[in-house]
C-alpha cells in the first residue's frame, strides 16, 4: 500500500507539490481521531482481555495476539472521558509505540483517509489548561475536523515503562 503520495497543488503557486499522507480514522466519544497508517499493525475486534492487578486505570489488561502478550489501553480512560460498554463496533487498534505493540480500544474505526499537509493545522497552544503534547495537528476532510494523534507522545516515558512491565508479566 502506498502511504505517501505527491500531488500537484491547486494552491496559488502553479506546479507546487504537497505531500499527502494516509491516516486511519476512528471515533472516541463522537470525536474523530487519526493516526498515521504506517503506525497501525492491524485492527481486531474485541477479544478477551486479562486484567493485570495494580496496573494504571487506563490499561485494561493484556491480550494474546498470536502468541504475543500485548497491553491494551482504553483510550476513553486515557483521555479522561466517561467509560461506556463495549459493543459490536468497539475495536482494538494494534499500533507500534517505541518498537512495542500496544492495543488501543476505540469506539469504532471510520476509514483510511488521505490528508495533505496543507490541510493539517498545528495546535501549539489550544489552551494552557489542556495537555496537547500528543496532538500532532487538526486535519480537515471536507467540513469535518480530525484530531491527528502523535502516537509516540500519547504516553509518557514512565507510562511506557509500565506498559512494558505489563507485557512482561
Amino acid at each position: 500500500m502506498n502511504t505517501t503520495a505527491v500531488h500537484k497543488s491547486s494552491n496559488k503557486k502553479e506546479g507546487a507539490v504537497q505531500e499527502v499522507k494516509q491516516y486511519v480514522t476512528f471515533m472516541i466519544a463522537n470525536e474523530s481521531y487519526g493516526i498515521p497508517v504506517l503506525k497501525v499493525q492491524e485492527i481486531i475486534g474485541m477479544t478477551e482481555i486479562v486484567h493485570v492487578p495494580n496496573s494504571p486505570d487506563f490499561i485494561k489488561g493484556v491480550i494474546n495476539l498470536r502468541g504475543s502478550v500485548v497491553s491494551v489501553v482504553d483510550m476513553r480512560k486515557r483521555f479522561h472521558m466517561d467509560e461506556r460498554e463495549y459493543d459490536m463496533f468497539t475495536v482494538i487498534i494494534i499500533v507500534e509505540i517505541k518498537d512495542m505493540p500496544v492495543g488501543m480500544i476505540v469506539d469504532s474505526v471510520s476509514d483510511v483517509v488521505d490528508i495533505s499537509e496543507t490541510d493539517i493545522q498545528n495546535t501549539p497552544h489550544l489552551t494552557a489548561k489542556i495537555d496537547t503534547d500528543f496532538i500532532a495537528g487538526i486535519g480537515q476532510i471536507n467540513d469535518k475536523l480530525v484530531i491527528i494523534l502523535d502516537i509516540e507522545r500519547i504516553f509518557s516515558a514512565e507510562e511506557i515503562k509500565r506498559i512494558e512491565k505489563e507485557e512482561a508479566v
